[in-house]
């Protein structure tokens, strides 16, 4: 990658790029090292919401934004084509776990974990449109065993998510519901929860660097997916899931983001109540 940016100095600078410290964008990732292309970015790893605030800041000038993020800030910000995090059907790590079934949960204490707006909002629509309840929500630690003591019902997503639909849930007796395949049978579209996207000034400023880390980020999904069984090998050796889970978690994301995921976003957003100009405007 040519290291075209550069500091009011002259001197190259690498673009300051976000990172999701989740299992589900290892895929983005590891075929970043394997390619060398790791080595031209200022790489932030954070949560959702912190990188989308630090994106929607001006700290960053190309990272993952959650997609209500996006949506409210989309003058601000262009997507990258063809990247992004989410499902057709099952993600496996969004999901609501509760001790009653849902239809029981009008008035009921619910914790929302507290790092993905998207999910959450998500969440919300399905359990207010899809099943008629009016819970009382609150923000919580996203730790399952917590939120089951102060509450009916808790949104997880990322690790704890999937630690609670693989592990958790089913060994306590919780329900556990998968708000990709909700949202699927609900409205039979994929659901995108978070986007790759771009300043709109720093793509001005530097739209060959921005074009050269799109690249790079597809070349690492294309390798990653290639070679997910080796991934999985990988990550297992330091995540308490062993090779054979994580190969079927990343082959249940879909890391695409084209004319049918476009359709799936606008149809939330209009659930959600955006005005038609919020839209993901790709590059």
């Amino acid at each position: 990658m040519d290291k075209s940016a550069s500091d009011t100095a002259g001197r190259p600078t690498r673009p300051r790029v976000g990172h999701i410290q989740f299992l589900n964008c290892v895929p983005l990732y590891w075929g970043l090292a394997r390619t060398g292309a790791l080595l031209d970015l200022e790489l932030t790893k954070d949560t959702p919401e912190k990188l989308s605030a630090q994106l929607i800041r001006g700290d960053l000038d190309i990272g993952p934004v959650t997609l209500m993020e996006y949506l409210k800030h989309s003058d601000e910000l262009v997507a990258l084509p063809d990247i992004a995090v989410g499902c057709d059907g099952p993600v496996m790590s969004c999901v609501i776990v509760s001790q009653v079934p849902l239809e029981q949960l009008d008035g009921a204490r619910v914790a929302l974990g507290s790092t993905s707006r998207t999910s959450v909002r998500l969440a919300e629509l399905l359990l207010a449109d899809r099943h008629d309840v009016a819970p009382r929500y609150y923000t919580s630690a996203p730790d399952l065993a917590l939120m089951m003591q102060e509450a009916q019902a808790g949104v997880l997503i990322g690790d704890a998510a999937l630690r609670a639909y693989l592990h958790d849930g089913p060994r306590l007796g919780l329900e556990v519901h998968d708000l990709g395949l909700m949202w699927k049978e609900w409205t039979g579209l994929p659901f995108v929860f978070a986007v790759w996207a771009v300043r709109r000034d720093f793509l001005a400023r530097e739209p060959e660097t921005v074009r050269q880390v799109h690249e790079a980020f597809l070349a690492s999904r294309d390798l990653s997916l290639e070679e997910v069984a080796k991934v999985a090998e990988q990550a297992a050796r330091w995540e308490a899931f062993d090779s054979d889970t994580l190969q079927r978690y990343f082959t249940t994301l879909d890391f695409s983001l084209g004319a049918e995921q476009l359709t799936g976003i606008a149809e939330f957003a209009r659930r959600v109540g955006f005005p038609p100009q919020a839209r993901v405007e790709l590059l």
